[in-house]
Parts: C-alpha cells; sequence; structure tokens
C-alpha cells in the first residue's frame, strides 16, 4: 500500500522540509521503514475486530518505490489574476505541486523545494504501484481546480468495473483524468459528485489554468469552497457507487476495497479509513492536533526526541536549542497521516475503521463514524 500525509492549519505553515525530511519517520522515509503504533493493540471490548499481524503485514508493510508527490498551498496565483467578480469569489489560494518516480532520499529538486517552501497547507504521497504504470502522472496528489485528492488503498477488479466507472463521470472530470490508477478515476468521480452539473457550465475566470494564455478555464465548481457536510457527502456518494458497480458487474464475486482518502480545497478537509470487510481491517491511519508542534523547527521540540541527532533537553521537550517561539504560541492545526512521524505517541491518534475525519476551516476536528 502506498502512504500519505496531509497537514491544514488556517493560521500556521508549516516548513516542508520540517514534515516531509527531517523526522526520522517522515513519509520521505517510509519506502522502506514503517511505524504502526496500536495496530495490534486494540482493546476487544473497544474495537471487535483486532488486527492480526499478517494483515499488518499484507496492506501497510511494503516497499513504496515507485515515486512521490506533494502539494502546497499558495497564494501566488491568486496575487497575479485580475480582481474578483462578485458571482466568482477568488480563491486567496491555490495548490501547486511536484510529482517524480525517483526515490525521495535522492532528489535534488524534492529536496530543494521542502527547504524553501512553507504553506499552511501540504498534501504528500508516495506510491506503491499495483498494476499501472510507474509514471509521475500516476503519482498522488491529484489536482481540480483548487482540490486536492489523494489515496491509500484500492478498487478491487478495477478493471473490470472501469468502463461503467468512467460512464459515471461527467465529461469534464474524465478529459481530466491524465493517468491509468484506479486512484485517479475515484478522484474523478468524487469531484463529480462534489461539483454537480450546476456548477460546471462556466469556466472559473480565476484558476490556474484561465490564468494561462492558452487555456480557456476550468469549471466553475472546481474553484468553489465547499463545506466539510458536501464533502462527506460526496465521497460516501463515490464509495458507494463503487461498490454498487462491484456488486452488480461481479455478483458474488466482488472483493473489498481500502479507501484511505484526503480531500481539501485548500480550507476544509475531509479524510476517511475504510475497508467493507465485516472484519478485516484497512491500512493505517492517524490524526493529531499536536504534532505540528514537534515539527515545526520554530518551536522547542524534535520530532526525534531526545535520541535524534540534537540529542539534548528533557523527556518532553527542549530538543531543539534554535527554537524562538514557545509551544504555547502554535496555531490550531491537524494531521491527518498514513503513520505518526513524531516520537510522541500520546499525540497520535488511531482512526478507527470506516471513520472520517472531518476538519473546518476554523481548525475544529471531528472524527465520526462513515453512513
Amino acid at each position: 500500500m502506498c502512504r500519505w500525509f496531509s497537514y491544514i492549519s488556517a493560521s500556521e505553515p508549516c516548513l516542508l522540509e520540517d514534515v516531509l525530511i527531517t523526522p526520522a519517520h517522515s513519509i520521505s522515509k517510509q519506502v522502506h521503514a514503517h511505524y504502526l503504533p496500536l495496530l495490534i493493540s486494540h482493546d476487544p471490548k473497544v474495537h471487535a475486530e483486532p488486527t492480526s499481524q499478517s494483515e499488518i503485514s499484507h496492506r501497510n508493510r511494503v516497499f513504496c518505490e515507485d515515486g512521490i508527490g506533494m502539494a502546497w498551498y499558495t497564494p501566488t496565483l491568486s496575487q497575479f489574476c485580475t480582481s474578483s467578480p462578485r458571482e466568482h469569489p477568488k480563491p486567496s489560494l491555490h495548490p501547486a505541486r511536484y510529482k517524480t518516480t525517483q526515490q525521495p532520499a535522492h532528489d535534488a529538486n524534492f529536496h530543494s523545494i521542502c527547504a524553501n517552501t512553507a504553506s499552511n497547507v501540504v498534501f504528500a504521497h508516495i506510491r506503491d504501484a499495483t498494476g499501472t504504470a510507474i509514471t509521475h502522472v500516476n503519482n498522488h496528489p491529484f489536482i481540480f481546480g483548487i482540490h486536492c485528492i489523494m489515496h491509500n488503498g484500492y478498487i478491487s477488479s478495477f478493471e473490470k468495473v472501469k468502463k461503467k466507472l468512467c460512464d459515471t463521470l461527467n465529461d469534464e472530470a474524465y478529459a481530466h483524468i491524465q493517468g491509468s490508477t484506479d486512484s485517479e478515476h475515484f478522484a474523478a468521480l468524487l469531484m463529480t459528485y462534489l461539483c454537480p452539473l450546476s456548477q460546471q457550465e462556466a469556466a472559473h475566470p480565476h484558476s490556474s489554468e484561465a490564468c494561462a494564455s492558452q487555456n480557456p478555464g476550468v469549471p466553475t465548481g472546481w474553484e468553489t469552497f465547499h463545506g466539510v457536510a458536501e464533502m462527506q457527502v460526496a465521497l460516501q456518494k463515490t464509495i458507494n457507487t463503487i461498490i454498487n458497480l462491484q456488486r452488480t458487474i461481479l455478483g458474488d464475486q466482488a472483493e473489498p476495497n481500502d479507501f484511505n482518502i484526503a480531500l481539501t480545497d485548500g480550507r476544509n478537509m475531509v479524510a476517511c479509513r475504510f475497508r467493507n470487510h465485516p472484519t478485516e481491517q484497512p491500512p493505517s491511519l492517524y490524526c493529531s492536533t499536536h504534532a505540528g508542534v514537534t515539527l515545526n523547527r520554530k518551536f522547542p521540540d524534535h520530532p526525534d526526541g531526545p535520541k535524534g541527532d540534537l540529542g539534548k533537553g528533557n523527556k518532553t521537550e527542549g530538543h531543539n536549542p534554535n527554537a524562538f517561539r514557545k509551544s504555547e504560541d502554535h496555531g490550531q492545526h491537524v494531521i491527518v497521516a498514513s503513520e505518526p512521524t513524531t516520537y510522541k505517541g500520546s499525540d497520535w491518534t488511531l482512526i478507527e475503521k470506516n471513520h472520517l475525519v472531518l476538519v473546518e476551516g476554523t481548525g475544529d476536528v471531528v472524527i465520526k463514524k462513515m453512513m
């Protein structure tokens, strides 16, 4: 399975190097190593389906050697576009992206971008290909206007349901697909439901494509903010559609899917950990509202703790002698990631099977069971 990392905050930007490279267990190092606390230690009284060691190995302990992709939201585009018409409010942030099939440890461009880029919203993904080509267009995240989507898992029997799935896509979403992965088709279906035809009729004048000289623009809906309730409904509908297609086409031969999905528009975020099987667990997924302090070099802590490179300080924090801000001054934030990236296990919560993480633009976060 793949691995992904997401960070979102209305007030506190993070340096990409701090969250994606510096930690001993950053996502760029999860190519070969994994840290999966709590997956085996389910309390049977609370968690009805404890995870077996074979399940953990099968859905998590793999080599993610097929490339990395990342997206970070920046105000640059909005600052260079025309003023916003009243009927088309201009999004203040748009996603920039970088994708490569190189190993992140040896990619100088990846390291240079991360060392010199800060953002309030960051998505990153390392890929373990499941039968499709190893090429940068197949790397996540997938971008539709201001919307960014990434996936850890798979659509089972994708080749058998692909044609019918494509029939459900609107024309704009179908035409936007560049690669061959099940994940990008999932993303296109999600955008079809999130942005109905009434929002697709006109190109938005402030999209990245609209600001380009040779492209007339993208659908208005792709450049429109959506509330977490809308995003949740679209995500659930996407999952239900795929499962129903599989049942219709394959009948009793239909197999379970893994859908660990993250979706953001740069203001709100929705994520889920899902597998449609009565006992088997999906790949791992964790949430934290505190780890961002440890993942920011401005603050006293260090993601590797007292045993890290700096190796000084007490057991709680103080491992970063170069800090110049107090921990309590860090802004509200949410991190959702396939694996924890800091030494403080207490900062991370394992998202239960078939649960959603809903993050409002205000920073409020809710974890709830999927319908």
